[in-house]
């Protein structure tokens, strides 16, 4: 069964509103892409079930700019009420020009819903004719919902996971030089020989954009819906194995956190990143605190 890869994006006039409302704007966006997913699977047009599927946020362009989208691996079907799974019917999965505008819709209807909640009732940018004015910017363009050719097997999808849930805004390999005054660093461009140039930023403006990328505290940056939704995955994934026909995972094939995060990440997380040979042993378990309980609700 092939995996769909889309990628839903906010234009840059919220820009602004994002760097003061962070948390408010990246769950309207979770919320607006969500909702257009869902809907989209559950119009006997397209597929007429419950679908599944996995957002992952990404915040960053690759100078470090603010760029705020979604990536959505969404499986290629659905399960119907019947509990039959339920395949594309037109070589594609949705139509991403009409989900380019109801997603629109869904996120400037919710923004404009929650203008009068505490968390942006005080913004002017949401009052009176600047509402107004972002309203029409926001609608005189298409906003840009872009759909990737399919995944094809499992290894795929593992390693779509692996590029996607574990990046952040810029590793440690595209940094060439961090003096006291300025970081030089590799980007992509497509109109260069090798597909790379180098570019310099003021120190200072380099830790500014890349702080602008640190997430609220205890904010999840990766989420599952539909049959992936952790309510109720374990009984909608058991009738989507029946209706595909496929057992169940056999827990002796099941593998450990090593394994995975080495296979998917390409990480070995346990092994000590000074001498690359010891490995850490856990000595002592700290009972959680209220501290703890903020940071533990946090991306994975």
């Amino acid at each position: 069964m092939p995996y769909f890869h889309l990628v839903f994006t906010l234009p840059h006039a919220l820009n602004g509103l994002i760097a003061r409302h962070t948390r408010a704007l990246y769950d309207i966006l979770f919320n607006a892409a969500s909702s257009t997913l869902s809907e989209f699977a559950a119009n006997p047009r397209w597929l007429g079930g419950t679908a599944a599927f996995t957002l992952v946020l990404h915040t960053w362009k690759q100078d470090l700019g603010r760029h705020v989208h979604v990536h959505a691996l969404v499986a290629g079907g659905a399960l119907n009420k019947e509990g039959e799974w339920v395949l594309p019917r037109r070589g594609f999965l949705f139509p991403v020009k009409a989900m380019s505008k109801v997603f629109r819709a869904k996120f400037v209807f919710d923004l404009a819903a929650q203008r009068g909640t505490t968390t942006l009732r005080d913004d002017p940018v949401l009052a009176g004719r600047s509402w107004l004015e972002l309203k029409t910017i926001l609608f005189q363009n298409d906003w840009v919902v872009y759909a990737k050719q399919p995944l094809g097997g499992p290894e795929q999808v593992l390693d779509y996971l692996g590029r996607y849930t574990h990046r952040v805004a810029i590793s440690n390999e595209r940094i060439i030089q961090a003096a006291p005054d300025q970081v030089r660093f590799r980007v992509r461009d497509a109109e260069r020989p090798k597909g790379r140039r180098v570019i310099a930023l003021p120190a200072t403006l380099f830790i500014a954009r890349y702080l602008q990328h640190v997430l609220p505290n205890g904010y999840k940056r990766i989420r599952h819906y539909g049959l992936l939704s952790p309510a109720l995955k374990k009984q909608l994934l058991a009738a989507a194995r029946h209706a595909l026909g496929v057992p169940p995972p056999d827990p002796l094939t099941i593998e450990s956190v090593d394994a995975f995060m080495a296979r998917v990440a390409h990480l070995e997380w346990g092994r000590c990143p000074h001498c690359q040979n010891g490995r850490f042993v856990v000595i002592q378990v700290v009972a959680m605190t209220s501290v703890c309980k903020a940071s533990s609700t946090g991306p994975p």
